[in-house]
């Protein structure tokens, strides 16, 4: 694995493990547009690893939509996630400032469309499921 791909899963694992841990968590402040906003940074790490791994120039950009559809030359079968990482990307900034509160339905489909699309991307890299 290139050096680069391997940062960009360490970003995503980041994401990743900060979503998972605050589902889990039983405080009483809502950290669902939290659990939101690094699902989708999670999956935009992802995409953005495989793009590395096939060397290709990853543009600076949050756009999910965009970034799978310069991934699906190189992972065509990705297509089926069209619909999860539409909703995922309203989370880059929708819940990001005052006025907008994802409720924990929202959370859970967002840590469920993350799971998968993270799945997929582990494996195309060769790594562990885990």
């Amino acid at each position: 694995m290139r050096a680069d791909t391997a940062e960009w899963v360490r970003c995503a694992e980041e994401d990743f493990t900060v979503a998972t841990v605050m589902m889990k968590s039983r405080q009483r402040i809502s950290t669902n547009n939290s659990i939101c906003f690094h699902c989708q940074q999670c999956v935009e790490k992802y995409l953005k690893g495989r793009m590395a791994e096939a060397g290709l120039p990853i543009p600076k950009v949050h756009n999910l939509m965009l970034l799978l559809n310069l991934t699906l030359p190189l992972e065509p079968l990705w297509a089926s996630f069209m619909g999860s990482l539409t909703m995922l990307n309203n989370y880059a900034v929708h819940f990001r400032y005052p006025g907008h509160v994802a409720a924990r339905q929202d959370a859970r489909y967002a840590l469920k469309a993350c799971r998968s699309l993270r799945k997929e991307a582990r494996a195309a890299l060769g790594l562990p499921a885990k």
